[in-house]
């Protein structure tokens, strides 16, 4: 499964500050049983918007990470909280649907 969340910067606030305090805290959060991977992505022609995408092998797996949240991940996304603005996008299931190119 896939957890989406946009983040957009306040006024001021470099995307790569941001970008620092992500990785610091996924590096953190991707050691949880379950976990997948992490990315995040600069919307185009809009610098100051990001978009993260968590991968999870499953929703229980996310949900027991989240059911024991990590002090250090905690103060992290506090110390973040007031430079920008976090929208939970959703869960959302593996593609059931795809095209993949020919090799």
């Amino acid at each position: 499964m896939h957890f989406i969340f946009e983040v957009k910067m306040r006024p001021g606030y470099p995307p790569e500050r941001y970008a620092e305090a992500w990785l610091r805290a996924s590096e953190i959060i991707q050691q949880a049983p379950g976990a997948l991977g992490t990315r995040l992505h600069r919307k185009i022609g809009h610098p100051d918007t990001l978009l993260a995408i968590a991968t999870w092998e499953s929703k229980a797996a996310r949900d027991a990470m989240e059911s024991r949240p990590l002090d250090t991940v905690q103060r992290i996304i506090a110390e973040q909280s007031e430079f920008v603005e976090i929208t939970v996008l959703g869960e959302y299931t593996a593609p059931e649907w795809q095209v993949i190119p020919p090799d």
